[in-house]
């Protein structure tokens, strides 16, 4: 198979039909689910900060595994090997850093009603510059991660067998009318139906698929063979000279992944700093999941699946193996989990936009409605945004921002967490260190082709690491020694 572009099949198109249905309508009963005020937006965008254990879990798990995991995770593995398979030690360092910070970011948050993680430093260190800064580098930071859901999406329904943009435009246009209708509880509530059909099409999988392959160790065997064939630096296990990138990416990634609007926002969305403890506790199931996720890579291989894009190896696997209903249902599943992520990134993009950009430096008197009209307003043009990103030009430009938006969004780290702990940092300090952060960051990557590991050369040894942790150190050196040589005395304000 070297495409997985083929004739619609009726039944596969029914059922994904049906599914896709089923959550529009959940999205606009979701206005009425646990009432509130829709016009002010701590409860448009953060749900009135009353979502339970049951529901965070849903939502934070919605919105931190996407489509383009379901999509990019089973890729690279199928492409690299066991390289692709750095996001599973990612996925269990971020919960230890979730479990000690977010509960305490989320308390002060809701003493003083911050919305945002730049609301969050603007009542620490008062200034709206600063602040700025802070959103301004969260909303272009999650716009390709936007767009990559719609990448996500184009894929499966390119499976489907229907080429162009328009499903995609009509999809994104139902999800930009629900989201703006009933903001974060949209999401919140089709998060369920998508997580339970993740895992339902993911067990399937993994338990079916070997079984017509031979076996997992055939699986193994067949994926070894073809790394070997291969040659480079590709095989199922890691090479030595892979060691430190493969460590460094587990661990900037993970430090940045509660960074972005969205998951940060699912936290602040919910009802108690004990929530956030416990879906810390609870959230690794998930990272189970995306194992098993990542096992799809070598599947592939062993049945035998040929594509002209890695991106394409998940539906062209299912269409080879499966019936036409359940590759409707895995249709429907992926392209739901682009839903969810990309209705709270636009919302937590808007939250930003408006809190920290429109109201302190172009309408500091505005009334708690309209922001809540403006930012309703911003996510539909985040929306639309991302959209023209995916149509106009190539799928790679958004692939490539993606991974300097997990370069750009990790300087915001010392701002946000170091504040939690000390009251030592200056604005100054925090200021320069994220500017040299991002210059230094944006930098290598470019030097780089955009790709994410920058080989440092200390003396005779070469050290291949993440840009984006490189940048955080000279980011973290930079604030400190700033603080220290002018210190500034802070100006906290409510």
């Amino acid at each position: 198979m070297n495409d997985i572009q083929q004739a619609v099949n009726p039944v596969s198109m029914t059922v994904f039909i049906v599914f896709f249905a089923l959550v529009t309508v959940l999205g606009f009963l979701a206005a009425r689910w646990k009432r509130g005020d829709l016009s002010q937006l701590h409860e448009w965008g953060l749900g009135g900060r009353q979502f339970g254990v049951f529901i965070a879990w849903f939502l934070v798990g919605g919105d931190f595994y996407t489509a383009y995991t379901v999509i990019a995770v089973p890729a690279l593995v199928y492409a690299v090997g066991a390289y692709g398979f750095f996001a599973l030690p990612y996925t269990i360092i971020v919960y230890p850093f979730v479990f000690a910070v977010m509960p305490k970011l989320w308390k002060v948050a809701h003493d003083k009603q911050h919305i945002t993680a730049a609301d969050y430093v603007q009542g620490e260190y008062g200034g709206k510059w600063f602040p700025a800064a802070i959103a301004l580098t969260g909303i272009i930071a999650t716009m390709p991660y936007i767009a990559l859901q719609l990448v996500g999406m184009q894929v499966v329904i390119k499976g489907l067998g229907i080429s162009g943009e328009m499903p995609l435009v009509i999809a994104f246009v139902i999800l930009a009318v629900y989201t703006y209708t009933s903001g974060l509880r949209a999401p919140a509530m089709i998060a369920f139906v998508k997580d339970i059909m993740i895992y339902i099409v993911v067990i399937a999988a993994v338990w079916l698929i070997p079984v017509k392959l031979g076996g997992y160790g055939h699986v193994f065997d067949a994926a070894d063979q073809y790394f070997k064939a291969k040659g480079g630096p590709t095989g199922i296990l890691l090479k030595p000279s892979q060691f430190t990138a493969y460590a460094s990416l587990a661990l900037g990634s993970a430090l940045a992944a509660f960074m972005y609007p969205h998951t940060m926002t699912g936290v602040l969305a919910s009802s108690s700093a004990g929530t956030v403890r416990k879906n810390a506790i609870f959230l690794p199931a998930y990272t189970l999941l995306l194992g098993l996720i990542a096992l799809l890579g070598y599947m592939a291989i062993a049945a035998g699946i040929h594509v002209k894009s890695p991106t394409d190896v998940v539906p062209a696997l299912f269409n080879t193996l499966f019936s036409p209903w359940f590759v409707g249902f895995a249709a429907a599943a992926i392209a739901i989990s682009a839903l969810v992520p990309a209705a709270i990134m636009s919302i937590g993009s808007a939250n930003l936009f408006t809190r920290n950009l429109w109201r302190p430096l172009v309408s500091p008197n505005m009334t708690p409605q309209a922001e809540g009209s403006t930012a309703k307003l911003v996510s539909l043009l985040v929306k639309f945004g991302a959209l023209l990103f995916i149509v106009f030009l190539p799928t790679q430009y958004a692939i490539d921002l993606q991974l300097l938006g997990g370069v750009w969004i990790l300087q915001i780290f010392p701002a946000v967490v170091f504040s939690l702990y000390t009251r030592r940092l200056s604005t100054p300090g925090l200021f320069l260190g994220w500017l040299a952060g991002i210059v230094i960051g944006t930098g290598l990557a470019i030097s780089q082709g955009l790709k994410p590991v920058y080989a440092l050369h200390v003396g005779t040894q070469t050290w291949p690491l993440y840009i984006g942790l490189i940048a955080l150190v000279v980011n973290i050196v930079v604030t400190v020694v700033v603080s220290v040589v002018a210190p500034v005395r802070r100006v906290a304000t409510a």
